[in-house]
């Protein structure tokens, strides 16, 4: 495309622009830099989990880390998108839209939480600016305690 072509998004595209689309589609959904820290740091404590992973077969939604066995799932939330008190700024291009996609994601993972509550799941979240070394200790010692209690009730 030259310069003195006009730039027309794709059918259903919100974008206002090019270099606004490419922007958008190159944020990750997984494996962000968060996400990879945490899981090193969990891994390197012994445990082994699936990521990405669906915790509940007929839940369309997905964790960061899962560690099946003993029902945790893990969500490490990014501040922008999932509305951190903290650290959320309104956008201020396209307010509307974006807010209300923000505000929908914050619904959708209340509503993750219930339902994985509900069938017996320990959810654990954490904000993408939370200190990795925190984080998987917090995941260590929850997976651990189920475990324990796991083992705990097969011997009575």
């Amino acid at each position: 495309m030259n310069g003195s072509e006009v730039w027309v998004p794709p059918e259903g595209s919100w974008a206002s622009s090019a270099a606004r689309r490419r922007n958008m589609q190159a944020i990750r959904s997984r494996d962000t830099g968060p996400e990879q820290r945490i899981r090193r740091l969990v891994h390197a404590q012994g445990l082994r989990y699936r990521v990405a992973a669906k915790p509940l077969p007929n839940l369309r939604r997905t964790a960061d880390m899962v560690f099946r066995p003993v029902k945790v799932a893990v969500f490490i939330d990014g501040c922008y998108w999932h509305g951190c008190p903290e650290h959320y700024v309104p956008p201020k291009t396209n307010p509307g839209y974006w807010s209300e996609k923000v505000a929908g994601n914050m619904a959708r993972d209340r509503d993750t939480d219930q339902r994985l509550r509900e069938a017996g799941w320990l959810v654990l979240r954490f904000w993408e600016h939370e200190e990795s070394d925190a984080c998987a200790l917090t995941i260590v010692t929850a997976v651990r305690g189920r475990r324990k209690d796991e083992e705990g009730s097969v011997g009575l």
